[in-house]
């Protein structure tokens, strides 16, 4: 059987993306969070109800992301998760699920900037 590990989700960043640093082998890389709403039913009335995700890009994108974009910028994100395990200081276990982005699209309008995604449309196959 294959498996398949893909994630495409639109939404808005919750705050302004991290200042890009450089991992251990050189490559720059920036961390955001973005809140993506769906509706769910509660006592027969139909509620909104954030979801928050952790994004992480590498490259180009990783400085692009912090340049262009601003709490509240709308993008779309295609990629794939990634979970990750580790222990605290003080002892305790920790584990976390991220989005490791392989594109990110801005969607606030007008064009893209140089390093990003074109539109999933426009893309060559």
């Amino acid at each position: 059987m294959t498996n398949i590990n893909r994630v495409v989700i639109s939404g808005n960043l919750v705050r302004d993306p991290d200042e890009p640093r450089q991992t251990p082998g050189g490559t720059l890389m920036a961390k955001f969070r973005l809140a993506s709403t769906g509706r769910t039913k509660q006592d027969g009335t139909w509620k909104d109800k954030p979801n928050y995700f952790d994004i992480i890009v590498f490259g180009n994108q990783a400085t692009s992301i912090h340049t262009h974009l601003t709490k509240g910028s709308p993008v779309t994100v295609d990629g794939r998760l990634d979970w990750r395990e580790w222990r605290a200081q003080d002892g305790g276990k920790h584990q976390a699920v991220e989005i490791v982005a392989d594109s990110v699209q801005f969607l606030g309008g007008g064009s893209q900037p140089e390093g990003m995604a074109a539109p999933v449309s426009k893309r060559a196959k």
